[in-house]
Formats: C-alpha cells, structure tokens, sequence
C-alpha cells in the first residue's frame, strides 16, 4: 500500500539525517512520522498535534501502515509535552510562520546546537527567517518543494553563528538562492510580484507607515536584484 505522502512533506524528509530522533509537530494525518519510519530515516517519533481528531486519524494510519511501535502520539500544543531528551530533530510543517515562531519561542530548550529544526511554514516566512537570525538560530540550508500549483519553501535551521538577513534576504535566503532548486526562477517572479503589489498599495496609501514603505520598498529592490543576477 501507497503511502499518499506529500511533495512539501518528502521534501521536509530531505533534510533529515538517518537515525534521529523526530517530533513531529502538527503531525495532521500522520504521513510524515510514517514515511521517516517506514524509509529508516528516523530512529524514533513522537507525533504531536493539538486536536485529538487528527490525531486520532494519525493513530489508525501509523497502525495501516505497520509503524505505530515506532510512534509516541502526543495531544499537546506544539512541544510542551515533549521532554527535551526525548528528540533532537524538530519539524514544524503545514502550519503559518507566526504559529512557529510562537512554538519555538515558547521551547527555550531548543537553543542548543544539539537539535535540528526543519520548518515549513505555509505563510509569514520572511517573518519567520527574520525571527530565527535574530534570535540566534543559523539557516543552515533551504529549499523549494512543489505541490500543485503551490511552492512551499523548507529551511533546516540550528542554533549558534546566526546571521542577520537584509529586508530581502528575509524573503530569499542565500541558502535559497545557493540551493539550485529547479523551482526558484518562479519562486523569484512571485515574491517580486507580491512585493510590488505591496509597496504600490503602501505608497498611495495615505496612512502608510514611512518606516513600513522604506523596509517593503528595500526588500522589493534586493528581490529584483536577485532575479537579476540569476538570470530569470
């Protein structure tokens, strides 16, 4: 049996290291804690989530597919309930970069070089980028995944030699533009395209913040810049 695993999830896969020990956060179905037991990847899980449906439904699919020895199921919301010496890889995958940030802020525990985080955030990434370099975690590496029409970027990240990122770094990394992804020539062309959209909207808004119109206006040119020199 098939395991109907997502392009975004085998891509958050991709930067895991054969035998560590995962949370999944925000498990959802269960398809990732799977698939990384299922392909050796991940020694152990625990699968967390916040809603006791989902899950529910994680618990019956790891049992389908053979695995549920290998998974603790944890209702809890985002690490609270995971003991720091149980994992060393975080994933945070399908949720906002806001919900993100608001997990591991509230993990102290995760400034430590020990753990690997690997985050998919489904909206606010430049936020979340800012958030991670200012807050000493180091991007280590990031890519673009495709699902449907959709492009999803995936960042691993760890704590310690942290670099602060320009207004347009914070919408593409240079672990980004470093990872040849077959994808970042349109991922280029939509963040141009969405921060112009922003900063015209910011610019013949009569209540718009000065402070608000310099920071889009720079990233927007740090973008073109980029695309530019990419060759797109």
């Amino acid at each position: 049996m098939k395991l109907p695993i997502s392009n975004r999830l085998l891509c958050c896969a991709s930067m895991l290291t054969t035998g560590c020990r995962v949370a999944d956060v925000g498990t959802d179905h269960g398809y990732l804690a799977i698939y990384l037991l299922q392909s050796g990847i991940a020694r152990s899980v625990v699968a967390a989530d916040l809603r006791e449906q989902p899950l529910d439904k994680a618990r019956r699919n790891a049992q389908r597919y053979g695995v549920s020895g290998g998974v603790r199921f944890v209702l809890c919301d985002g690490l609270e309930k995971i003991p720091p010496d149980e994992v060393d890889t975080i994933v945070c995958a399908g949720m906002g970069g806001d919900c993100i940030m608001h997990i591991l802020q509230a993990a102290q525990w995760l400034r430590d070089a020990r753990y690997t985080l690997v985050l998919q955030p489904q909206s606010a990434g430049q936020a979340l980028r800012k958030y991670l370099t200012e807050n000493g975690f180091a991007i280590e590496k990031e890519t673009i995944a495709k699902d449907g029409g959709f492009y999803y970027t995936v960042l691993r990240a760890r704590f310690g030699k942290s670099t602060l990122l320009t207004p347009g770094q914070q919408y593409v990394s240079p672990q980004l533009l470093k990872s040849g992804s077959e994808h970042l020539p349109a991922y280029l062309a939509r963040v141009e395209s969405a921060l112009r959209t922003t900063v015209e909207g910011l610019k013949t808004s009569e209540k718009a913040v000065p402070a608000r119109v310099a920071y889009y206006t720079q990233a927007l040119q740090e973008v073109e810049e980029m695309r530019h020199d990419y060759g797109t």
